[in-house]
């Protein structure tokens, strides 16, 4: 038997296509609130695999714009700073080629006063920051770049500043006499001028000597220490001829001693009178050198000596003047019948014969010995301080008693052959004077002066470190880099210490740690002399570092910055449409997707009723 099915609703197609259209545009309702085509990975289609990846590369694109944001800051900023660095310069240049030589009572003149505050305004600048950042540090971009001006010039506590090294140098280089230059006659014709130790980086340096000397014979610079002599002939040179000296400097510079012979007496600046006879003539011409190579000494050696000063100071490590120099004097004898070698047990004073082991000229009260400028005096007995000797007390006595003034760390002393060795402190030169010559002689030091005759690397102990920043090993530039662009970086670190910048800070410091004494009847001379070698140092030489080679590196990198970016914004662009067409929807599209289905909803809910009102009864016969 047959069985007849009623129309079932909810298993009906047209149910399901009601169902279908309603999930639909339920799914098109939220991507119209949403503006997203899904809430999930899977819901994207096949290209979201992309997408994902452009937004990988868009979040890498940010980064890249952050790090050339933050560069550019930095780049700006240094930039700025060294506009400062430059200008200062000029104006220091400006001021010392147009300032007058006017001393004021410090010894410094306008120029030199100004350049105290310049330098404290250069510190300032190469010690300014971007954010936390230090702009002129290089790496250490977390520490100061410079040292303060007043350590720069005045030292701190125990570490030396430019000043002292300056003073130092001054000694051992000669600022008066002759610049560590001897002249003698060997013999009553000829004059000799001699360096004063072979070896020895101070002084004046023979470079070459030349001459028109009518009949003499000049030669040299030869031997060692090196020395040039002039040995004039059987006839006295012609009025007019000359004699030519030239001298190397400390700071690599040169000058010239030039004298020419002349008839006229007294001899005019830069001249010799020509005697009655060679002999004569060479004691005119050995007088006339003294006096020349002296005025040079005190002018062009002593300006040269400052720079040099400077170059040592900001060097690095800086270098400075040997500061423990030793002096070894002559083997000397004691007073005893048969004569032994002093020693440290020998009495200052004694019998003028015998057996007593004293010196052979002793020392009496009231005699004095100076060393390095201080005083120390002899007394019958009841000595005090350390000032004071007794004439009683031994030769280890009086050593110690120098040794306290010199400031000496290790103890003088006496060779078993008597020969005493002297330390010395903290100066430069050691100088050993007494009024009672024979007694100092009796010691076998004759009233010496050590004079240095090197440099030695300065410590953190002992000396400032103007630059307290970081030292890259290859270009400063290399010291900071950032990664701007998929394998591409710039280099945009800085370094005080830069050739440009310390010669700058260098030359501005020594214009400022200079004084001149306004009684010194070569005062206007030394003032021109440094004046001369501080303009032309901080004028750029070809193939010198200069300020515009900095920023023009810098200009560099903001150039490969601003390509970087254009290119990326490009990128940024093309990778965004991506995402946005495979992961977002058109709201109007959608809107009339809606509208579409909400009609076709409508329709089939229509058509649904009409059929869910149909029954079989109504197509069976009746009765």
């Amino acid at each position: 038997m047959s069985t007849i099915n009623g129309v079932n609703y909810n298993n009906s197609v047209l149910t399901q296509s009601v169902l279908n259209i309603k999930t639909q545009l339920g799914q098109l309702q939220n991507e119209l609130a949403s503006g997203e085509k899904s809430t999930t990975y899977s819901g994207m289609g096949s290209q979201e695999g992309l997408a994902i990846a452009a937004r990988a590369q868009i979040s890498n694109i940010s980064a890249f714009t952050d790090t050339i944001t933050n560069v550019t800051t930095t780049i700006n900023a240094a930039t700025t700073a060294l506009q400062s660095v430059s200008k200062i310069s000029s104006d220091v240049e400006n001021q010392v080629a147009q300032g007058p030589a006017t001393l004021n009572s410090n010894g410094q003149t306008s120029a030199q006063q100004a350049a105290v505050a310049q330098l404290s305004s250069l510190v300032g600048i190469l010690n300014s920051q971007s954010g936390n950042n230090f702009l002129f540090s290089g790496s250490a971009t977390n520490t100061a770049s410079v040292a303060s001006a007043t350590a720069i010039l005045n030292g701190s506590g125990t570490q030396a500043g430019l000043t002292q090294l300056i003073s130092q140098r001054n000694q051992a280089d000669g600022t008066s006499g002759l610049g560590r230059l001897a002249i003698t006659q060997p013999t009553a014709t000829s004059v000799s001028v001699a360096e004063d130790a072979a070896g020895s980086v101070f002084g004046m340096k023979l470079s070459s000597v030349t001459s028109t000397l009518t009949g003499a014979t000049v030669t040299g610079p030869t031997g060692s220490p090196a020395a040039i002599s002039v040995a004039l002939g059987a006839t006295n040179p012609n009025n007019g001829d000359k004699l030519n000296l030239t001298f190397n400097l400390p700071d690599g510079t040169t000058t010239s001693v030039q004298l020419t012979a002349t008839t006229t007496t007294p001899a005019p600046s830069g001249s010799f009178t020509i005697g009655a006879t060679p002999t004569a003539t060479a004691t005119n011409l050995n007088a006339a050198l003294t006096k020349a190579i002296g005025t040079t000494a005190n002018t062009a050696l002593l300006a040269a000596s400052d720079v040099a000063a400077a170059n040592n100071f900001f060097g690095e490590p800086p270098q400075r003047v040997s500061t423990n120099p030793t002096f070894t004097g002559t083997p000397a004898s004691n007073n005893n019948t048969t004569p032994a070698p002093i020693s440290g047990a020998t009495l200052l004073s004694g019998a003028s014969s015998g057996t007593s082991d004293s010196l052979s000229s002793g020392f009496s009260a009231g005699d004095t010995v100076t060393v390095n400028g201080q005083t120390l005096t002899f007394v019958a007995s009841g000595a005090s301080g350390a000032n004071q000797v007794n004439v009683t007390d031994n030769v280890g006595t009086l050593l110690s008693k120098i040794d306290a003034l010199s400031g000496a760390t290790t103890p003088s002393s006496v060779s078993a052959g008597g020969a005493i060795t002297l330390q010395n402190g903290s100066a430069a030169n050691l100088s050993v004077t007494s009024n009672d010559s024979a007694a100092l002689a009796a010691l076998g030091l004759g009233g010496n002066i050590y004079t240095a005759t090197s440099l030695v690397a300065g410590t953190p102990t002992n000396t400032v470190s103007w630059y307290t920043g970081a030292t890259a090993s290859g270009s400063a530039r290399a010291s900071l880099t950032a990664r701007v662009d998929t394998g591409e970086t710039v280099q945009y670190g800085i370094q005080a210490n830069e050739t440009a910048i310390s010669s700058i800070i260098k030359n501005v410091a020594l214009l400022a740690a200079v004084t001149t004494s306004s009684t010194n009847p070569n005062a206007t001379n030394q003032v021109s002399e440094l004046n001369q070698r501080v303009t032309a140092n901080l004028s750029s030489s070809p193939g010198q570092q200069s300020i515009t080679d900095i920023e023009s590196d810098l200009s560099n990198a903001q150039i490969t910055m601003k390509d970087a970016s254009s290119r990326q914004s490009q990128q940024q662009t093309a990778l965004q449409n991506l995402v946005t067409t495979t992961e977002t929807v058109s709201s109007d599209q959608v809107a009339s997707e809606i509208l579409a289905l909400q009609t076709s909803l409508q329709a089939s809910y229509q058509t649904t009723s009409m059929l869910s009102q149909l029954t079989l009864t109504k197509y069976l016969p009746v009765g």
